[in-house]
């Protein structure tokens, strides 16, 4: 049993049962408000208006954030619940896989797209990067990766007592080469769970933004990752040896096999981890990519 798998099955239901409570809060909150104005006479200029969006904008934000610092928080503590066998029980299994170490923490990111905003939370070495302009405009990171030298965790890490020590890497204690992560208890208090979460505003010239873990950042730069997605997702095929390869493997190879070609998403987040591996990586790798142009 893996954290990571806890995140795959349970992090997106957590977050949407997060996302409504909150919502439902907000809205009371924000009804109680408009209530409380119009008893005071108040909310009739158009500079109270502005002010009601502002405050409903900034509202909506810690909502956001409220939600999935709680959702993280949520799949971190069942890490204490889940057994080696697979089952995520309470009380603890008694089954003979019991108390064997074979939980494996991970690191998460989530985005969401909501009302004209990205919002991401990042916990570990997990990255998004949002592909902004036309191909070789500057990528946009939406998240800083977690690493025990990172001189705030570093200082974070210290202040808490621990060390971080140089061991093929940076990392605290010696072992994890990450500040942050879920799971991975036996290094609390120095690394924790809490998630760090950016909010951007989206504009029309965002095409797509890219979610994996550090299996392929390491291999692919942002720059590289940004304009493989573009292209793929508006030509179909990146062109060079590797989109090629790609195209000649892909659609002719799936109608071959009576299947449905991949969508321009899932090519492209294929296309990148095959890339990463080309390039030396030995890592696991995750990576979705979100068209924000929806191309069909």
């Amino acid at each position: 049993m893996q954290v990571s798998e806890l995140c795959r099955d349970r992090m997106h239901v957590f977050l949407a049962e997060a996302l409504a409570a909150e919502e439902a809060d907000l809205a009371q909150r924000l009804r109680s408000r408009q209530q409380q104005e119009a008893a005071a006479g108040e909310g009739t200029s158009a500079g109270a208006g502005a002010g009601a969006w502002a405050v409903k904008q900034m509202e909506e934000e810690r909502a956001w954030r409220a939600a999935l610092e709680l959702t993280f928080r949520r799949v971190d503590a069942m890490e204490s619940l889940a057994c080696a066998c697979g089952r995520i029980v309470s009380p603890p299994c008694r089954c003979p896989l019991a108390g064997n170490s074979g939980i494996v923490g991970s690191t998460a990111v989530v985005a969401l797209l909501v009302r004209g905003r990205l919002v991401v939370a990042n916990c570990g070495d997990s990255r998004a990067v949002l592909c902004r302009g036309p191909d070789g405009a500057p990528p946009v990171p939406l998240s800083d990766d977690h690493k025990p030298n990172r001189p705030d965790e570093l200082a974070r890490i210290q202040a808490a007592g621990g060390r971080v020590v140089f061991n093929n890497g940076h990392r605290v204690r010696g072992i994890l080469a990450m500040s942050r992560a879920l799971g991975d208890r036996m290094l609390r208090p120095e690394v924790i769970a809490e998630p760090e979460i950016t909010v951007t505003d989206r504009t029309p010239e965002d095409q797509c933004l890219i979610l994996a873990s550090d299996g392929m950042w390491d291999a692919v730069p942002n720059e590289i990752a940004c304009s493989v997605a573009r292209q793929c997702l508006q030509d179909g095929n990146p062109g060079g040896p590797v989109g090629d390869a790609a195209a000649a493997g892909g659609e002719g190879a799936a109608a071959a096999a009576g299947q449905e070609p991949e969508a321009p998403c899932s090519d492209a987040a294929s296309l990148l981890v095959r890339l990463a591996f080309g390039r030396g990586s030995w890592d696991n790798i995750s990576v979705v990519v979100i068209d924000l142009q929806q191309r069909e």
